[in-house]
């Protein structure tokens, strides 16, 4: 056995390991409740908690925690250990069914939007048992749900698995109209690639903006940046390689397969990308992702940085959310065969997904939204804020075909590809080309949600887009049971969805100033930023379809804006008041040291008679001083920026104060400061610079 088969896998309740540890007539029942979404069994569960607590041992577990996502965007976990004492007093050890289905944990103290008063403490841990178990630091991680005492969704996770429902319950339901029989489940699978920078620990330590915000609220440009086009792909620096097969083998050994790792365009930055998962399983292994990352750098005496944009003037980092619906049988839906124009189901689903992406662009747009996210959208290294399609020639061609004809009656063909060289293979070229510009693109078999940032949890976008396209299918469905010939019906709908949504499919450049004109022209949405975006998350029409599918109640979805606005304007204010703390107690102090050098140095000259060169030291001294002075002033106008938006009691207005008042501020001192950088001294200068961060590995 290969070393890599010795391990991977090695630290999760892997479906093999239950066939290994539970009874046969156990195992077949608790993967027949997970097959065909029954209701788990008490008793079952806790023939599987011995199971569980007898594999995790093994592996040297002391504890076990219910590992959790709470609206704070991290993870959350209380450790229990196994031990207990007997009736005589003696240790032994204990893990129930009961420990394994349900924990508890004080859900007035994570981010509820009113949903806890202080006083209503309770909430609850449900078990996830479609996502599998695994040990890490000597403790049984148990993935699951959060929600409060009368059952309101008060995390990432629950969602989401209700919009699984909810896509499983439709989709099933067209494939029935349709004459499928044989499938029992459709499932949504994401595979999100996950875009990081890596920096040396100890430049790290002396940033407290990197430290307090994640990203740099200062910094001059570098005289090199990504302009060159040579870091993408090159050739990956030592000390970065040992860092990515470390990561690998320990995200190995976690049951999450990595599979890519490469430089990405910009100094300092990479990129890991998983294989496929169910979408579950795929949302908590990048949340298991995004932690291994930041301890095995710290392993290798540096810092991940998972922030959306931590670094001005270069590319910032995503995480492209590749999405697909399936069948348990292995039918992948979004498959468009050899022959599309003849494979009904196909664009029956992709028909639905268009006019769900239309209908429900603006709450899909919302689900990409945070404060690093607003640095980086639109800005020529990510997607714009107009959600549109791209789905290259072949489909866009069968679309145009069905617009004129009514129907479809070929497909462009794939061509062979031949590079001039004898010693070079030829192959066949892919259908369509890439369009790294559109915020969802078609690849072949998915959809390509590019627009999600890199420190998000892809639980929010998913649930959404699940939510969304379920609820399309839902009136599919419907039209296609009341119909007498529903492949007839089918086809009538793929042309009615393709005619009227068809707005949102554009395959040009999403960066030109045409399309943004064009979009306008089309009536589609340019949300531009945060508070605008989070905003449709508690339009009436979203409200509506959130609940129609039973994924979030009205109170839940206005719970979750509440939550989602107060973290964005803590961030925008911790960020506002670490700038201040930085210009006052380090920036500016080491500037008026420099500048006394300077008026020393001038009084010197000037002693001598010699006066030759003063006038350009004059000019600096007179520059710098000028500029000093001008940041002092900024930092006056943001703490008062900062003191009006925190006394603002609603978190829309406060948003918006924070956006409008505080955020330009913090941009016109950052002007200063950078300025300042760039004239001082680099012996005075107290943070480290780009360059340094950037190029400072070998």
């Amino acid at each position: 056995m290969s070393e890599l088969s010795k391990i991977s896998g090695s630290n999760v309740f892997t479906d093999a390991v239950m066939r290994e540890k539970l009874p046969t007539a156990v195992y077949d029942a608790f993967r027949n409740i997970i097959d065909n979404n029954l209701t788990l069994d008490p008793n079952l569960a806790e023939i599987v908690a011995g199971a569980m607590k007898e594999w995790a041992m093994e592996r040297g577990a002391t504890h076990y925690c219910h590992w959790f996502q709470p609206m704070t965007g991290l993870t959350a976990e209380k450790h229990n250990s196994f031990i207990s004492t007997s009736k005589e007093g003696k240790i032994i050890t204990e893990f129930s069914g009961k420990d394994l289905i349900k924990g508890e944990s004080d859900a007035s103290s994570f981010p509820n939007g009113g949903i806890r008063a202080t006083f209503e403490a309770r909430g609850y841990t449900a078990w996830d048992f479609t996502s599998p178990a695994f040990v890490k630091d000597k403790t049984l991680y148990i993935p699951t749900a959060f929600c409060s005492y009368s059952g309101e969704a008060l995390d990432k996770k629950t969602p989401l698995l209700r919009s699984m429902d909810a896509l499983n319950r439709e989709g099933l339901r067209v494939l029935r109209a349709l004459g499928n029989k044989t499938a029992r489940k459709v499932i949504a699978y994401v595979g999100a690639e996950q875009e990081y920078f890596l920096i040396d620990r100890e430049l790290f330590m002396k940033r407290k903006d990197l430290i307090f915000t994640g990203r740099t609220l200062f910094g001059a440009r570098p005289p090199k940046g990504q302009e060159m086009g040579d870091q993408y792909y090159a050739s990956i620096k030592t000390r970065v390689l040992n860092f990515m097969q470390d990561l690998d083998v320990e995200l190995w050994k976690l049951g999450i397969p990595g599979k890519t790792r490469h430089n990405e365009a910009a100094p300092a930055q990479h990129e890991i990308a998983p294989i496929y998962n169910v979408v579950n399983v795929a949302a908590d292994q990048n949340q298991l992702m995004m932690e291994v990352m930041k301890k095995v750098a710290a392993r290798h005496g540096l810092a991940c940085l998972l922030h959306e944009k931590p670094f001005a003037g270069v590319n910032g980092s995503g995480k492209h959310n590749n999405w697909s619906i399936g069948t348990d049988d292995g039918v992948n839906l979004l498959d468009p065969g050899p022959e599309p124009h003849k494979n009904t189901i196909f664009l029956l689903f992709l028909a639905a997904i268009i006019k769900a992406i239309d209908v429900y662009g603006d709450v899909i747009r919302s689900s990409a939204a945070n404060a690093g996210n607003d640095y980086r959208l639109g800005a020529h290294e990510a997607p714009p804020a107009i959600v549109s399609v791209f789905l290259g020639d072949q489909l866009t061609d069968i679309i145009d075909q069905i617009e004129k004809e009514g129907e479809a009656k070929k497909s462009i063909c794939s061509t062979k590809l031949e590079m001039g060289a004898s010693a070079l293979p030829v192959f066949a070229r892919d259908i369509t080309d890439r369009n790294r510009t559109s915020p969802i693109a078609f690849t072949g078999n998915k959809f390509e949600f590019r627009m999600v940032g890199s420190s998000a949890s892809i639980a929010g976008p998913n649930f959404i887009i699940n939510t969304a396209v379920a609820d399309i299918l839902h009136d599919v469905a419907d039209r296609l049971e009341a119909s007498g010939n529903p492949e007839e019906e089918a086809k009538k709908i793929i042309r009615e969805y393709f005619h009227e949504h068809k707005r949102v499919i554009f395959n040009g450049d999403n960066y030109s100033e045409e399309w943004v004109k064009e979009a306008e022209r089309r009536g589609l949405p340019n949300i531009t930023n945060f508070v605008d975006a989070k905003r449709t998350l508690i339009a009436e029409k979203n409200i509506r379809m959130f609940a129609r599918m039973g994924v979030l109640s009205e109170k839940e979805c206005l719970s979750r804006y509440e939550i989602l606005m107060e973290n964005y304007n803590k961030t925008i204010k911790i960020e506002a008041l670490t700038a201040i703390d930085m210009v006052e107690r380090d920036i500016l102090p080491a500037v008026y040291r420099y500048i006394k050098e300077i008026a020393e140095c001038i009084n010197q000259v000037r002693a001598t008679g010699i006066h030759i060169i003063l006038e350009k030291r004059e000019k600096l001294l007179k520059d710098l001083s000028t500029l000093a002075v001008s940041a002092e002033e900024k930092v006056a106008k943001l703490k008062e920026a900062v003191n009006e938006a925190s006394s603002i009691g609603d978190v829309t207005a406060q948003g918006i104060a924070y956006r409008d008042k505080v955020i330009p501020v913090m941009q016109s001192l950052r002007e200063d400061i950078d300025t300042l950088e760039t004239m001082v001294d680099s012996k005075y200068w107290p943070i480290p610079t780009y360059g340094e961060m950037f190029f400072g590995m070998e």
